[in-house]
């Protein structure tokens, strides 16, 4: 691995709506750069991409792979992913550990949500992108409205870099557009190529526009630096079944994919301030994970971006997150589900480590005296939730620990004990998702279980400010437990400045404060006089975070208030942290009943893919759930996109009811948006429900 500088790397990220054959495409580069001796099948379970049991057996992606090829003296990572929403973790953070996006889309389906939801989280990393109309050689194919469809969709700087000669069965070459001669469908795109091309170089574009004749080696160069600051976003033309296309899209990956250097990664200091990563070999060590796998023969595997400086085996790191340092004992080279050891990687390596169990995905990697971090790597919510049992007494010991190593592998599944119900409840992006969760646990960890309806997670919260007191007070021989305490509760605002709004004049006698962004709540000191002894003041804390766990109206965590200490009484002899505790708790369930508390529950927001005919329909169903549409966009000439928002109580399941709708041609993806009131008849229903 180390043979090659980092100058010579190329890290690229396939990625795509489900379906549009980014695997096959994967496949087909390594038959054509000779590490295949044959194009692998999705179709026949054998791709080397598809690394696990699920995606062999339901002939799509679960989980992300990598691969690599040598080309005109470069290595190529290729990272290929999952293209049904209900993965989308696994190309978020694959975006991570490359500079370059290639966007492929099915020329026969057009722009599906999750191409346009990967086109957008691509430019978010600052990636350079590059897309790839795959599935030419099919029939109904118009190459003219895919463009149409692609510059509306992304911007005018999305160009075809070469064209086809036909489309459906007569698809058999493509030409290239700067070299178009007599191909008039290649010729009509050259002037806006040269435009996009010459718009990032500031001397070509001078020459340009004094009508000089531009090389091919310069045109090329500027090319290059188009692609690298975004002014030009050319389209290949492929069918990575028959492979037409295939050589010259891996000729432009050499040409130009980012190598390491040029593509800019920001950490954060210290101080909070905003430092460049320098992908060089000598600089000080920087690495990222950006995937879990749980092997069942290497055991936990790491996959790390070398992004700055050295690895070398034997050597020790340190997690920023946990503050610890962690000896890495072997560093393997991956091509799919085949390992190497190597000795050493470098700034711009993709590498593994295996069996260290503290390892998350997102973790920043440093040197031992290094002290700042990567930025956090951000995921959808799980929104879909089951209740868990195991199907038998045999399981039951296992089940918790086979579903945290699949929390290990996957971001978007989380798994949680209910604090009322002491349901183990697991959630994901979907029910498809789950079902794959379902499946691994039999096959790998040889546990089965059973499932119960979707647990929607609902909110509490206060609509009016509201105070009042609690003494508690209990003698039952010996020393007793003393403590009174009076709070006041306000709502708290959404997206608040902590430093600007916790202030003395907006709460009187403000000591101090504690803020919690995640449920947008406070506690804050306001007591005068020492009424409340300074060592039980966190024990208020705690007992006021007891009841927001239990809620007052159904039993849900409460969240968007505010609570003020403002006075107490103890007790020199019977006064205690459990007394306080105690008595914070009580108090805050009688104040926040008095606070006009009402029930939250969970929006979604959607983007759905489906033909133009259907958004009557689809808006009237969304009506009916208690959901909006709120924009409609074209896709083409025959498909849309439509976002909208939908309690998410009101779209369980909605895969179902989106294939009736759309007579199986739409898709959707989904993400937590908000949380917003239950309606007073929904909140009667839920709260009887809960007793």
């Amino acid at each position: 691995m180390s043979r090659f500088c980092t100058s010579d790397l190329r890290n690229i990220v396939l990625v795509g709506h489900g379906g549009v054959g980014k695997t096959t495409l994967a496949d087909r580069m390594l038959f054509a750069a000779g590490v295949a001796n044959r194009p692998g099948s999705v179709d026949e379970g054998t791709s080397q991409l598809d690394c696990d049991d699920e995606s062999r057996q339901h002939h799509f992606s679960i989980s992300s792979a990598i691969v690599h090829w040598e080309r005109d003296n470069l290595r190529v990572n290729l990272i290929d992913t999952p293209g049904y929403p209900d993965f989308v973790g696994q190309a978020i953070s694959a975006l991570c550990a490359a500079e370059t996006a290639l966007i492929c889309i099915n020329a026969t389906a057009g722009l599906e949500a999750n191409t346009r939801r990967t086109f957008a989280l691509a430019g978010q990393a600052n990636l350079a992108r590059m897309i790839v109309l795959n599935k030419l050689d099919c029939e109904n194919v118009s190459f003219d409205n895919l463009i149409t469809t692609v510059q509306a969709a992304f911007g005018p700087q999305c160009l075809p870099w070469n064209v086809p000669n036909s489309t459906g069965l007569g698809f058999s070459e493509v030409f290239a557009t700067l070299l178009a001669g007599d191909q008039q469908r290649a010729a009509a795109w050259k002037a806006p190529l040269l435009d996009a091309i010459v718009e990032a170089d500031d001397e070509l574009l001078e020459r340009y526009l004094e009508g000089h004749l531009l090389e091919k080696g310069e045109i090329l160069r500027g090319a290059m630096k188009a692609v690298a600051s975004g002014t030009l976003i050319p389209i290949f033309c492929v069918s990575a079944r028959t492979g037409v296309g295939v050589p010259e899209l891996m000729d432009a990956i050499t040409q130009f994919a980012l190598a390491p250097g040029e593509c800019v990664r920001l950490a954060i200091d210290e101080n909070g301030l905003e430092v460049p990563v320098n992908a060089l070999e000598d600089a000080p060590f920087v690495a990222q994970v950006f995937k879990t796998r749980i092997d069942p023969f290497v055991s936990k595997m790491s996959y790390l971006r070398v992004l700055s400086g050295r690895l070398k085996k034997e050597t020790t790191v340190r997690d920023v997150r946990t503050g610890h340092g962690v000896r890495l004992h072997q560093l393997l080279d991956v091509q799919g589900n085949h390992t190497e050891a190597v000795d050493e990687a470098h700034a711009g390596d993709v590498v593994v480590v295996t069996k260290i169990e503290e390892f998350q995905v997102g973790d920043t990697l440093v040197d031992n005296g290094r002290a700042f971090r990567l930025p956090e790597i951000l995921f959808p919510a799980p929104m879909v939730g089951l209740a868990v049992e195991p199907k038998s007494r045999a399981d039951q010991q296992r089940i918790s620990a086979a579903l945290h190593k699949i929390e290990e592998e996957d971001p978007t599944f989380q798994l949680s004990r209910d604090p009322q119900t002491q349901e183990l409840v697991m959630r994901g992006l979907s029910e498809l998702h789950l079902q794959i969760v379902t499946e691994r646990l039999h096959q790998r960890d040889k546990v089965d279980i059973v499932t119960h309806s979707p647990k929607i997670p609902y909110r509490e919260t206060i609509t009016a400010e509201a105070e009042g007191s609690y003494r508690h007070k209990k003698q039952s021989g010996g020393s007793g437990q003393f403590a009174e305490v009076h709070l006041r509760v306000s709502p708290l605002p959404l997206e608040i400045e902590p430093e600007t709004y916790f202030t003395k004049d907006r709460f009187e006698g403000l000591r101090s404060y504690h803020y919690d962004p995640e449920i947008n709540f406070a506690f804050l000191d306001c007591v005068s006089g020492g009424s409340v002894p300074n060592q039980f003041i966190p024990a208020v804390e705690k007992g006021v975070r007891d009841c927001l766990q239990q809620g007052v109206l159904a039993g849900y965590p409460m969240q968007n208030l505010a609570v003020s200490l403002f006075f107490g009484k103890d007790h020199p002899v019977d006064s205690n942290e459990t007394a306080f505790r105690t008595a914070a708790a009580h108090c805050l369930t009688a104040v926040c009943r008095k606070a006009s508390p009402i029930l939250l529950e969970p929006i979604v927001h959607l983007v759905m893919s489906a033909p133009s005919e259907t958004v009557g329909s689809l808006s009237s169903d969304l009506n009916s759930r208690r959901g909006r549409i709120e924009a409609v966009e074209p896709l083409g000439t025959e498909m849309v996109s439509l976002d909208g928002r939908a309690p998410l109580s009101e779209v369980t399941g909605y895969a179902r009811a989106l294939s009736g709708l759309t007579s199986g041609q739409g898709s959707y993806t989904i993400e937590f948006s908000h949380y917003d009131m239950l309606p007073p008849n929904v909140a009667h229903r839920v709260m009887a429900s809960v007793g």
